[in-house]
Parts: C-alpha cells; structure tokens; sequence
C-alpha cells in the first residue's frame, strides 16, 4: 500500500503564489489536485509556468490591507463554496541597515510579513469553522526568524512574530483548524543569484549549507502540502525547517576540526 496525498476537491490559498516560493508551493497543490486561489500587488503573466494552469486563479490585491483580504475570502467563498487550507507565503525584505529605514520603512516590512498573514487567517477563521472539516493553515517563516538576521532586522522580528502567532492559534483553534509553519532556508529563487552575487558567490553560499545547495522552491511546496493534507492530521503548532540542514557553525572552520569535520570555510566567507 502506497502512501499518496490527494486533495482533489480542496480549495487553498495561496498569497504571493506567482513566483518564487509560492509559485512553488502552488505547483505542489495543483499537482496534489487542489484547486489554487492566489493573489498578488502586481498582475501577473498569465503564460507563466503554474498560473496557466486551469486549477489556478488569480486576484490582484494587496495582503497588508485587511479589508482587501476579506473582500478577497468573501469571493473565495462565494465561488468555491469552501476553503480548505490557506498559505501565508507573501513576504521578503531588501537589504539594508536597521538604522538607515524609516518608520515608514519598518512599518511596511512589519505589515507584509507579519500583519498580513494575520489578515489572513482572520478572514478564513469563520469559514474554516464553519466547516465539518475545520481547515488548515501554514504560515511561511525563515530562517531569520530564530538566529541573528543582521541586514533584515525587521523582517526576522516579523517571522520571528510569525511563529509565535503560528503557536498560539495552534491552541486557540484547536481542534478544528490546524495551524503549522514552514521556515525557509535559503531558497534558489529567480532572484537568488543576484541577491548572493556572482556564480561564484552563490556557489560559496550553497557550500555552507550541509546538503550543498540551495532549496528549489517545489521543494517547499512539497512540505507545505504536506504539512496542511490529511497525513499531518496530529501535527498542530509545529514549525518545520526545511533548510536542507541548515547552517554549519562558522567557528568551526577556525578550529583544528575543520578538516576532520570537512567543514572548511569557502574561500572568502567571513
């Protein structure tokens, strides 16, 4: 007997889900059988890999403002008749030092990566409720949200707030809708090799992850699906890392270990 996760018939949503991360999260559930509701600021190419696909459905509107949010589940509702899961993937930060960003600058980053998904799970809680199968939710976290995140300082504080909502709700919900969260290593999307630098820094990058590389974004998708299908039905408050083993300690390569453990630093890390 094999061990197969089928959510033909599901209704899931999906923020930021045309590109990235969440193009590979949307790909995960469409390939599961769900049907897709994704949203964004920016239209999207419609020809684009997973938005064509006719199990999935695009809004235009902005996560950060709530009324947008339940004006977006209220239609939803209307035509799907139901909401089975809901995805916080919408987020991200530029780089920069905390203390060159405006308040301006702090309360934007803090809206898109924290209040948005609250935004979002308040608009699909009465409906999960209301529903015999109750519902699930995966938030989207990182890495940054449980070690330093120097140049992303909000951001991590953001997820970091994110987790601890993931946990809360987890209990105040419980038993009908489940709340879990995936935190994100580093992840190769369309914008990773500019963001690391050259090939040659990207490449660096990939070699202090103990896996060796980058995660591809359906690699994500596959453990949100997971995480929100049947097959997780006990898991409720949990964070998952999918970070591909994380980060080796970098103190390591500064010790007589370093060769035993094959933990050299790559060349021009710091």
């Amino acid at each position: 007997m094999s061990i197969t996760i089928d959510l033909t018939g599901w209704v899931v949503l999906v923020t930021g889900g045309a590109r990235g991360v969440g193009a590979g999260i949307v790909d995960a559930f469409v390939a599961a059988g769900a049907v897709v509701e994704t949203c964004g600021r920016t239209e999207p190419d419609p020809k684009a890999p997973g938005l064509a696909s006719p199990s999935v459905h695009f809004s235009r509107l902005d996560v950060r403002d709530d009324e947008q949010v339940r004006g977006w589940v209220a239609d939803v509702v209307g035509r799907r008749g139901r909401i089975d899961a809901a995805v916080n993937n919408a987020g991200g930060s530029p780089f920069g030092r905390f203390e060159s960003g405006s308040a301006r600058y702090q309360r934007a980053i803090t809206e898109l990566n924290f209040l948005s998904a609250a935004h979002v799970v308040s608009a699909v809680h009465p409906v999960m409720m209301g529903q015999e199968q109750g519902g699930s939710i995966v938030n989207i976290t990182s890495i940054s949200a449980r070690r330093p995140s120097p140049g992303t300082a909000v951001y991590g504080a953001a997820k970091a707030a994110l987790e601890n909502l993931t946990g809360s709700l987890a209990v105040e919900w419980a038993p009908q809708i489940r709340v879990n969260a995936v935190s994100c290593g580093l992840v190769a999307t369309e914008g990773a090799a500019d963001h690391y630098g050259d090939a040659e820094s990207y490449a660096r990058v990939a070699a202090t992850i103990p896996r060796g590389k980058l995660a591809d974004p359906r690699e994500i998708g596959d453990a949100v699906v997971m995480l929100a299908s049947p097959l997780s039905s006990h898991i409720t408050g949990a964070v998952l890392d999918v970070d591909g083993g994380g980060e080796w300690p970098a103190f390591l390569a500064h010790t007589p270990n370093a060769a035993l453990l094959n933990l050299t630093e790559p060349e021009g890390a710091h």
